[in-house]
C-alpha cells in the first residue's frame, strides 16, 4: 500500500462546486490524506453556495469550512496529483503550469486509467504520459454552476461515486 507525503489538489473552475464535492468525498475515504482544493478562475475567499451544501448533504458528506480559493505554482507544485473536474481544468495547468502537467489529469481518466500497486504515487501517475494525453469529451463532470438543487445534487452523486472508483487506485489496493 502506497502512502502519501505529497497533497493531493483538486481543480474546478470557481472552486465552488465540483472540487468541493470531489475533495469532501476524498477526505471521507481518505482522511489521513493531505487534501486540497482550488479553481482556475476563483473569486477568492467564497463561501460554498447553499446548492453545494445542499448537495453534499444529499449524499452524506461532512460540510467542510470551505472558500473559494485560486490555484497557485506552490499548490501544484507540491502535488503528487492534481485531479482535474474537466479537460479545460487540465489545459489550464499546460498552459499556466506545465511543470504540473505530468501529474495533472481529470477525475474520470484518473479513476479509469491510474495503475495500482505498490510505486509511490507520483510514479503511478506519471506513468499516464498525462502531459501529452489528448483529452477527451467524456471526461468532463458537467458544471452544475446556474443550475437548479436537483443538478448540484446529481454532480455530487457522480462525484463521490468517481471518486469511490479513484480512492482505492490512489491508495495503490
Amino acid at each position: 500500500m502506497t502512502t502519501v507525503a505529497d497533497p493531493v489538489v483538486l481543480l474546478c473552475t470557481g472552486n465552488a462546486a465540483r472540487s468541493v464535492m470531489a475533495g469532501a468525498a476524498l477526505s471521507a475515504l481518505l482522511p489521513e490524506w493531505p487534501v486540497a482544493t482550488a479553481g482556475t478562475l476563483v473569486v477568492e475567499g467564497q463561501p460554498m453556495s447553499w446548492r453545494t451544501r445542499a448537495a453534499l448533504e444529499s449524499v452524506g458528506l461532512v460540510i467542510p469550512d470551505h472558500r473559494s480559493r485560486q490555484a497557485t505554482l506552490a499548490d501544484l507544485r507540491h502535488a503528487g496529483v492534481v485531479i482535474a473536474l474537466a479537460p479545460e481544468h487540465v489545459h489550464w495547468v499546460r498552459r499556466t503550469h506545465a511543470e504540473a502537467a505530468d501529474r495533472t489529469g481529470t477525475l474520470r481518466r484518473l479513476a479509469r486509467d491510474l495503475p495500482r500497486g505498490d510505486a509511490p504515487l507520483v510514479e503511478r501517475v506519471r506513468s499516464l504520459g498525462l502531459a501529452d494525453v489528448e483529452l477527451e469529451p467524456w471526461e468532463e463532470v458537467i458544471d452544475p454552476g446556474g443550475g437548479d438543487a436537483a443538478a448540484f445534487a446529481a454532480c455530487a452523486r457522480e462525484v463521490t461515486e468517481l471518486i469511490d472508483q479513484l480512492a482505492p487506485r490512489l491508495t495503490g489496493r
